[in-house]
């Protein structure tokens, strides 16, 4: 047989057994994987078919791939070097991600070392004349302090409201309860004559059509929170798919502070423009009651103003914040020092607080004078009279029905309608 035969034929016998390959690969999948995710087992994919067809066109093994031909080796080749850039993308955009963070040490470095307390101190008294040397040197030193402390947090930001809001664990959120505390959903506050709900529709749609004044049939929603572009049409089955949020959750809102609130004031909250948002029904779902720590919209272009709000409704009702939660919200804020501060209602909230207590005193003196009043408690009672077998399918038909939220005991009421099990549903 030729020479030419021989090299065409198939590689010789590999030095090393496949599995004694395979073994060393696997630690650097796993290395890489874990480093890097998705972008580093593509590079991990490039490096090993890489040096596989290099070993492969350099003894005419089949090595760790088992290249049957030298042929094939070059087609490895040429693949591992294409697969490095897509590779390289995922792995550049990870550290981008990084990037703030790491931009963020340096400055606290050089503020620190050029800084001495001496020469600050001189700064302002050395400026006469003493030494023109010593001008210079601590000149660039104030320039670079504010970064470090954070001077950006200038009043009406988000920053510097955050600084003030108090910082306390979570208190139990045993007793909460959404219509008692908080009041029905989407009734009309503001005296429109429109419900919040649409209220807040006709605010965050364009291309709106209405029925009447307040209803609203259809329109075009960009959504923030993930950035889809949703078609909303009222529906039984079309109406969730846009949902009103409450950025700060009320059940959030009831672990830190609310429950010190009066019933005016916790309505209030639950209705106050600034607290309201519409979001995409799959997202709003997903976050549930969770505070910042723990969730954030998936848009980041929107969590500054997002956190914004959280920020301006906590200062407003006077909650606090829980330790992971401020920070996530400096976190975010950190990248937009200068996003403001938003005017929420609660400013205005305590005024029906103070309002609340005199009613609650007004019925204690007719109690006296005749007992009648004392008849309201069992008002609720004749509504489930009319009880005719109602059921519904989902929230939306609830929705549809005028009946949401839903309770233990009103018509219709079912359990897949209370996801949460707190005896309301269709919250």
């Amino acid at each position: 047989m030729s020479r030419r035969a021989l090299d065409s034929a198939s590689p010789r016998t590999p030095l090393v057994p496949r599995w004694g390959w395979w073994i060393p690969i696997g630690i650097v999948f796993v290395i890489m994987i874990v480093a890097d995710g998705f972008g580093g087992l593509l590079a991990a994919v490039a490096v090993v078919a890489f040096l596989g067809a290099l070993f492969t066109l350099i003894t005419n093994r089949p090595g760790a791939l088992n290249l049957p031909s030298r042929r094939w080796a070059t087609g490895a080749l040429i693949a591992s070097i294409v697969l490095t850039i897509p590779a390289g993308a995922l792995l550049g955009s990870n550290a981008e991600d990084d990037a703030p963070v790491a931009a963020a040490d340096p400055v606290v470095t050089e503020t620190s070392s050029p800084a001495p307390t001496p020469t600050a101190s001189e700064a302002p008294t050395a400026t006469p004349t003493p030494t023109p040397s010593v001008t210079p040197t601590p000149t660039p030193t104030p320039t670079q302090v504010p970064p470090a402390e954070e001077i950006t947090a200038e009043p009406g930001t988000a920053l510097a409201l955050l600084a003030t809001l108090p910082v306390k664990g979570s208190a139990p959120g045993t007793g909460y309860d959404r219509v008692g505390h908080f009041g029905e959903s989407w009734i009309d506050v503001d005296g429109n004559g429109c419900d919040t709900r649409n209220d807040i529709l006709q605010r965050d749609l364009t291309n709106l059509a209405l029925d009447g004044s307040c209803t609203v049939l259809t329109g075009h929603f960009d959504d923030p929170y993930t950035g889809a572009q949703i078609d909303f049409q009222r529906g039984v089955n079309t109406s969730i798919l846009v949902q009103i949020d409450h950025v700060v959750a009320l059940k959030d809102a009831w672990r830190t502070g609310a429950q010190q609130l009066s019933q005016g004031q916790r309505i209030a909250l639950a209705n106050d423009p600034v607290n309201l948002r519409a979001s995409d029904g799959s997202a709003n779902g997903q976050k549930s009651d969770s505070n910042a720590a723990s969730w954030l919209p998936s848009n980041k272009g929107f969590r500054c103003e997002y956190i914004a709000r959280q920020v301006s409704t906590k200062a407003a009702y006077g909650l606090w914040v829980v330790p992971a939660e401020r920070d996530a919200m400096q976190r975010v804020l950190e990248t937009c020092p200068d996003q403001p501060a938003f005017a929420s209602g609660g400013g205005g909230a305590p005024a029906p607080a103070e309002e609340h207590p005199a009613p609650v005193e007004e019925p204690a003196a007719p109690v006296e004078e005749h007992p009648a009043p004392v008849e309201v408690p069992p008002a609720p009672v004749e509504e489930p009279a009319p009880v005719e077998h109602v059921s519904y399918e989902n929230c939306t038909a609830v929705r549809e029905a005028g009946a949401a939220p839903i309770r233990v005991g009103d018509p219709g009421y079912a359990k897949h309608l209370d996801r949460d099990g707190d005896g309301i549903g269709c919250e």
